[in-house]
């Protein structure tokens, strides 16, 4: 090869770069540019991370925060009441007759064969169960309302009804199968699916263990429970940290908690980091330090610590805050900038990497066929 040629060809290289440097230079000094639909570039603005931003921030999150969870929470949960297609179980001692008007369980319905599972076919339990209207029928009672009655209030009431023909009755009154009250959990849970209501208080947590747990993948921060045309987001970590006890969220009937999976919160971290990639967030909860941390932190070869970027989609606008890393106490603001799910944070490359990249479009191969000649012995 004719080493001569090949120097001519590196000063023809030097001089197009010379003559493109300030062209491409001016293009890549400004970092990105954020446009609107309308192509005015002061739209949306850019917001600098500042304390005095993070303040609001918090201050805004903690109002969004601030939901009237007064109507779930329920320090002494009320006792059981009976409902419309629960299965009664009533004994009069030394009266054993008496047992003999109740149905089966088995008969009733095919749910009450599920609530009586592990009693063998033969040994049959009788109920009477409670219908459409809220009444049972017992004998020398007749049609007996106990709909919203407890336990201990339907035997109080039948012992009233029959004390007219038995003298001093002894009765024992239960509840055999819980039918008439249910919830449904749905989402991140082992066992999603219906519960029934009974004896024990349907609390939140009681829900959640009876449906298997929390799978790893559940967002412990996003739970979200349906009452009619209320709903209400409950934040397990925020409760605890607020010093309100989850056990203490009642559910009613009827009630509908769905749990949401942490895969639906994630974080995309782009530019010039090290590892760009997705980030699932910790039970709600990632700061912009973590975020760049997880990621290998900005780039030592392209990266502009000057120009790191969130971009935010809020129900009324976008919005843009740039963090310059560089500036006393930034490592500090990043920690305390708190993401949200969806968020996109940006790097920005430098100036001298965005020139670099420029001039390789302008002159493919041109710059590495340079570098070559120039290293030759």
């Amino acid at each position: 090869m004719n080493l001569p040629t090949e120097i001519l060809r590196l000063r023809i290289f030097v001089a197009g770069c010379a003559s493109a440097f300030a062209f491409v230079l001016a293009g890549c000094t400004g970092g990105p540019q954020f446009r609107s639909e309308t192509g005015n570039a002061d739209a949306p603005p850019t917001e600098l991370i500042t304390e005095q931003l993070i303040e609001a921030e918090q201050q805004a999150a903690a109002a969004r925060g601030n939901q009237d969870l007064s109507k779930l929470l329920v320090a002494h949960p009320p006792p059981y009441t009976i409902g419309r297609g629960d299965i009664l179980s009533i004994v009069v001692w030394d009266h054993p007759e008496l047992a003999a008007g109740g149905m089966t369980a088995a008969t009733a319905s095919a749910d009450a064969a599920v609530a009586v599972a592990g009693a063998t076919a033969n040994a049959q339990q009788p109920g009477f169960v409670v219908d459409h209207q809220g009444r049972i029928q017992f004998p020398f009672a007749g049609l007996l309302p106990v709909e919203g009655l407890t336990e201990d209030g339907a035997r109080a009431l039948l012992t009233q009804k029959i004390a007219k023909y038995i003298a001093n009755p002894n009765i024992t009154l239960r509840v055999q199968a819980y039918r008439s009250k249910r919830v449904y959990i749905d989402g991140e849970v082992k066992s999603p699916g219906l519960q029934a209501i009974n004896d024990i208080p349907m609390t939140l947590v009681e829900a959640l263990n009876r449906a298997g747990g929390l799978l790893p993948t559940a967002d412990q921060s996003r739970i979200a429970l349906e009452r009619g045309d209320a709903r209400y987001a409950i934040n397990l970590r925020e409760l605890v940290q607020k010093g309100i006890n989850p056990g203490n969220v009642m559910l009613a009937p009827g009630d509908v908690v769905r749990v949401h999976s942490r895969d639906e919160s994630k974080v995309f971290v782009s530019g010039e980091v090290v590892t760009p990639r997705a980030l699932t967030m910790h039970n709600g909860r990632l700061t912009l330090n973590e975020a760049l941390g997880e990621t290998g932190g900005v780039s030592p070869l392209s990266g502009d610590a000057r120009q790191i970027y969130v971009v935010r989609k809020t129900p009324g606008r976008t919005r843009v805050f740039q963090l310059d890393a560089r500036v006393t106490g930034s490592l500090a603001m990043a920690e305390s900038f708190e993401l949200r799910p969806k968020d996109v944070v940006y790097v920005a490359a430098s100036p001298l990497a965005n020139w670099n990249r420029h001039l390789s479009l302008l002159f493919p191969g041109a710059l590495t066929n340079a570098v070559g000649v120039s290293t030759r012995p």
